[in-house]
């Protein structure tokens, strides 16, 4: 989980271990070198697949933590970093849990649209409008010279008609990290955070905090 007071993303998933409860802070820094190391070492492993080694199923990752400092073993890899100490913020209060209104979309033409209307937003001000009305997403986006940009998308929805702003980089960039086709949209009203789900995923959530437009 991570979160920085405006947004929070969530993704879990099973061991097939059973373990004592274990919480640890990862510096950011820390976690963006994973994701490259671990990029890097699934597409060495991929490409050994393709030259015909045999089939790759994920490279399995080694854990531990001690004190102040966690080690990862992978890949015939050692990675070692410092912790972050202190105690990460109860994040499940802040996940909304009772939305009633609900709107499963492709994410590849809600983030198209999202990209269009940003090219109109400023450095300053990156607000983005999201008006939802049954069968229908509007998306419009405006800056300080009065350009404005909208976009129209149908959905399926027959909820209650919300409009709502959100800062559109948030937005984009859970979009642009997920890989599935489709994402749902809860909401609760327009002042309210609203959450991001995947269907075929379970396990992930996103939650992103309004902003006035």
């Amino acid at each position: 989980v991570a979160t920085d007071g405006h947004r929070l993303a969530l993704a879990q998933a099973t061991l097939a271990i059973e373990m004592p409860r274990q919480e640890v802070i990862l510096p950011r820094k820390t976690v963006l070198e994973l994701q490259r190391l671990l990029k890097d070492d699934k597409s060495d492993k991929s490409a050994a697949k393709d030259a015909g080694d045999g089939e790759f199923q994920g490279a399995p990752i080694e854990m531990r933590f001690a004190g102040n400092q966690a080690k990862f073993n992978f890949g015939g890899m050692e990675f070692i970093t410092k912790l972050v100490e202190g105690k990460f913020p109860d994040f499940n209060r802040v996940i909304p849990k009772n939305h009633k209104n609900h709107v499963t979309l492709g994410r590849v033409p809600l983030l198209s649209g999202l990209q269009r209307a940003a090219i109109l937003t400023s450095d300053k001000f990156k607000g983005v409008k999201l008006s939802f009305e049954p069968g229908t997403l509007r998306i419009a986006a405006s800056n300080a010279e009065q350009e404005e940009a909208k976009e129209e998308l149908e959905i399926d929805y027959a909820g209650d008609s919300i409009e709502i702003g959100f800062n559109i980089t948030y937005l984009m960039d859970v979009l642009g990290n997920i890989s599935q086709d489709r994402v749902t949209i809860s909401l609760q009203d327009t002042n309210s955070s609203a959450l991001l789900t995947v269907p075929e995923q379970t396990g992930f959530k996103y939650v992103v905090m309004p902003m006035r437009i």
